[in-house]
Parts: C-alpha cells; structure tokens; sequence
C-alpha cells in the first residue's frame, strides 16, 4: 500500500459550495493526488458549475489574495478547472503532483474571467 502524503490544511476554507456536489477543500491525503494541469472550462447546463468556480476563486482571493500558497486540502478538480490561469504555478521546480506545491493567484485574469468572485469584496 502507498505511503499517504502529508497534505497541509486550510482551516477556515470554505468545505464546497452550499446545496451542491462541488467540493473546494479535502478531508484527507490521497496517495495519489490529482496533478494539476489546465482543464479546459466547457460551458455546460448545469449551473452549479459555473456557481462553484466563481465561489472557489472568491474564497481563494478572499483567503489567500496575492500571497503564494499550498496546495494543500484544495480540491484538485476545481483547481485544474482554474490552473495555468487564474492560479498558476508559484515556485521554480513546481511539482504539480504535490499537496505542498506552492501556487499563486493571477488577479487581473481572474477579476477579467470571473468579475462575480469580486462584487462582495473590498477593493484592495
């Protein structure tokens, strides 16, 4: 059996978005965790789609801003939906397979794709 990779937590991260199947955080390590890569985003019927990636990029801006980050606890579906765009790759010899891989959130592009994510915050 493989060893579980640590995977560091973000306590207070939204768990997914309410009434939904759509998850943003994990409960635990899986031994083999989702490599980022960008997905491509198709427009689809359901809705809830579309309310879940705008919900995730506010929480990341909200909790993160433009700080780098962990991956960490982060769902890897709904970020592959946003990497190499929104959130792209923070550090040198980015491993996109590791829970401790540092990523950072590209505002203007978000702000631009998701205009939503930002009606509630504070300009900074």
């Amino acid at each position: 059996m493989a060893k579980t990779p640590e995977m560091p937590k973000h306590r207070g991260f939204p768990a997914g978005l309410l009434g939904t199947q759509w998850q943003y955080t994990l409960r635990r390590a899986n031994p083999k965790p989702t490599v980022l890569s960008a997905w491509p985003r198709h427009r689809t019927m359901d809705q809830t789609v579309a309310l879940a990636d705008i919900g995730f990029v506010e929480a990341v801006w909200q909790y993160f801003g433009t700080e780098p980050f962990q991956r960490g606890n982060l769902d890897g579906e709904r970020l592959c939906r946003l990497f190499g765009r929104e959130i792209l790759p923070a550090e040198r010899g980015f491993d996109p397979a590791s829970y401790e891989a540092l990523l950072k959130f590209n505002e203007p592009l978000a702000r631009k794709n998701f205009p939503a994510a930002f009606e509630n915050t504070k300009e900074s």
